[in-house]
């Protein structure tokens, strides 16, 4: 739980390269993007901002912390010379493109990197003595830049002391284990001062990887992080995206590539294959292995080899990604060591842990159909491709066929999506009505109603939410609440993003006749709607409340729209004319009940516990660089979380089924056996879909009652 920020990790200049080289054709296809943006912005977005002085401060300001959000590069002077020159002037340049006050900050921030790239070394020449009482500040909004070259080394070597402690520690608690352990192997005892170089040298080589990286990254992500800047101004979700990201983009929404489908990531120099997409290319060529290395590729039967060695992930995964049909060949490195050439013919992969899914929960005489949506997926790009909706309404005709007393849908961290799925899918449970209301700037707000005018499901309902849950897993929560036609449960609000997006070729509003570079301009997902609730309420802000709230490890904390730089305004329309639910569940009892066992709930007691305690450390936000001050507070922390971790992996008494409709399938695959095992047990160790299926329980003994 305690948060480790390291500079490796935190710093957004990630995307920063030192290698810019920018021609003027390249220039000029910058000044177009940001002449179609804003022109694209104007003309679209719900709530557009005007271009004027205070605007272009907050552009600025955005910039500077993307770019160095943790202070350690830039020092006050630059930030000084810039505000002067610029901060009142970046919407002259985006009304008139101008890359001057752009091409200045990058330039500058390059030489800084440089300059820190020449002395960080020596700060790690000599030993560190973690007797001093010395602290670090972990949160870069409540940090200053350094006043003077000495006051950024301090920076500096406060933050690598931090590491070295870090991992100091690790190393002491690792060696203490195998000795408590008897390990023979391990035949000689480290001093700390032996512990102590040794964690500095790892902590050279990830600081000297992490500038490497740095390096090898593609400049033009800088230049994608300062157009979204100028839209990230008008609010969070306003975002531009080059051809690659678009392309990534889709692949999430639509839950499919074309590829060999491997989930891949970067293991030391090389890249490593994480998983394989069950039924894929990869998967059914039968060579490549989780844990191989992939040394080499080459595309097709006869072209040379490309090394992967210490290639950033994209720039691979663009050389083994291809078109359905085409061959790659992979040189790769099994975990025995052994070299193998293995020619994969690529597909199109469904990425499976995308679509919805449903199990069967069997507890105190009752079956709980739970029904798991990840995202609120479309293939857009395809006349038949999968959508949400339509695999919803699926997987509840399975739970049907198995006779379940009642259906939980759990939408907890579903980032959201088709907007016209969710519809469906909220209309699944009501005969019919107005399920969200979407409105567009200067116009009427238009009710999007259930579109089939029947009941696919009048059992009870619960919906489980959390803080990750957004935009349209809030609508579909705020619909179910609004009708009385079910119990939203989970923390005590949810993300509170009330916007729709879509997305514009940022060809279509560039001022240019050359059509060819028009179309490689990418494209921009603008917000150009906002939704409301049947209720007349927007989400926005504020999210769905749960009717029933659980404890929450982060409900202590800030999180969701309201924490995000310049997030739109709560509103509120007129409600829609809709008929309530005539078995409205009885959340007085329902909330009564639920107390009751989460009082003697040794888990959720111990979570409630741990929500203060993360609170209270985020506000903070200090750490000491003092051993034993550092040792009693991890201890602290290790105490309260480790509670929460032995609880958390203990089974819940359900009994976890396979619907019928899905069990040939998965009895005749090992492959999908082994899946299947492994997701009954994550979902007998999910104490929250444990007691959201007690809560619903007692709703269906209170219908029971009634008749």
């Amino acid at each position: 739980m305690r948060k480790i920020v390291s500079v490796a990790f935190t710093i957004l200049s990630l995307s920063m390269s030192l290698k810019a080289q920018v021609n003027t054709e390249t220039t000029e296809k910058r000044k177009l993007v940001i002449q179609s943006v804003a022109t694209a912005v104007m003309n679209s977005h719900f709530e557009p901002k005007q271009l004027n002085d205070a605007l272009s401060n907050d552009i600025f300001n955005l910039f500077i912390q993307r770019l160095d959000y943790n202070k350690k590069f830039f020092i006050a002077s630059d930030i000084s010379t810039f505000k002067t020159k610029y901060a009142n002037k970046l919407d002259d340049a985006i009304i008139s493109p101008d890359l001057n006050a752009y091409n200045e900050i990058v330039k500058t921030y390059q030489s800084r990197i440089a300059e820190v790239k020449t002395f960080y070394p020596t700060l790690l020449e000599t030993p560190f003595s973690f007797k001093e009482d010395e602290e670090i500040i972990i949160d870069g909004k409540k940090l200053q830049f350094a006043k003077s070259e000495e006051q950024r080394k301090d920076l500096w070597r406060k933050e690598l002391k931090y590491q070295v402690l870090v991992k100091f520690k690790e190393l002491k608690d690792e060696q203490q284990q195998r000795l408590d352990k008897k390990d023979s192997t391990y035949d000689s005892i480290k001093t700390d001062a032996q512990l102590e170089i040794e964690a500095r040298t790892k902590i050279q080589k990830s600081t000297k990887d992490y500038f490497e990286r740095i390096a090898k990254i593609n400049e033009s992500d800088l230049f994608t992080s300062y157009v979204n800047c100028i839209t990230g101004v008008m609010d969070p979700h306003t975002n531009f995206f080059p051809p690659k990201d678009k392309e990534t983009f889709d692949i999430r929404m639509s839950g499919k590539l074309e590829g060999i489908g491997a989930t891949l990531q970067v293991k030391d120099d090389y890249i490593k294959v994480a998983s394989l997409v069950i039924g894929g290319p990869a998967w059914k060529e039968g060579h490549l292995k989780a844990e191989d290395l992939i040394m080499k590729v080459a595309e097709g039967l006869t072209a040379d080899f490309f090394s992967l060695e210490n290639v950033d992930i994209d720039e691979a995964i663009k050389h083994i990604r291809g078109k359905k049909g085409t061959v790659v060949r992979l040189l790769v490195k099994h975990s025995d060591g052994s070299k193998e050439e293995i020619k994969i013919t690529r597909d199109v992969v469904e990425i499976e842990e995308t679509f919805a899914k449903s199990s069967i929960l069997e507890m105190n005489g009752k079956k709980i159909g739970y029904i798991y949506l990840p995202e609120f997926y479309a293939d857009f790009n395809a006349a038949n491709g999968r959508r949400c909706g339509p695999d919803m309404a699926k997987e509840v005709e399975k739970l049907k066929k198995d006779y379940v007393d009642g259906i939980i849908i759990d939408v907890r961290n579903n980032g959201g999506g088709s907007l016209s799925d969710v519809v469906q899918i909220a209309g699944l449970f009501v005969q019919n009505g107005p399920m969200v209301q979407v409105k567009a700037r200067g116009q009427d707000p238009e009710i999007l109603e259930d579109p089939d005018g029947r009941i696919q499901y009048d059992g009870p309902v619960a919906v489980m939410v959390n803080e990750f849950s957004a935009s349209a897993s809030e609508i579909l929560a705020a619909a179910i609440q609004d009708y009385h036609r079910g119990i939203i449960v989970g923390s005590p609000s949810t993300h509170g993003k009330g916007s729709v997006q879509r997305f514009y070729d940022l060809g279509v509003f560039a001022h240019t006749k050359n059509f060819e570079l028009a179309r490689t301009l990418g494209a921009l997902k603008i917000t150009d709607q906002k939704f409301y609730r049947v209720n007349g309420g927007s989400t926005q802000l504020k999210g769905v409340t749960p009717d029933i709230i659980l404890p929450d490890a982060y409900a202590k904390i800030e999180y969701g729209e309201k924490k995000d730089d310049f997030p739109l305004r709560w509103s509120q329309i007129p409600a829609a004319a809709h008929l309530e639910w005539p078995k409205a569940p009885k959340l007085d009892e329902l909330q009564k009940k639920s107390s009751l066992r989460l009082a003697t709930d040794s888990f959720f007691v111990n979570v409630s516990g741990l929500a203060n305690y993360i609170g209270e450390k985020n506000h903070d936000n200090k750490y000491s660089l003092n051993y034993d001050k550092f040792i009693n507070e991890e201890n602290e922390m290790k105490n309260k979380t480790k509670a929460n971790e032995r609880l958390s992996k203990k089974s819940r008494p359900m009994y976890v089924a396979i619907p019928m409709a899905d069990s040939a399938g998965i009895v005749a695959d090992t492959n999908k056996i082994s899946k299947n095992n492994v997701w009954r047990k994550n979902i007998r160790q999910d104490s929250y879909i444990y007691e959201t299926s007690l809560i619903l329980i007692d709703q269906i003994l209170f219908d029971d009652k009634k008749h």
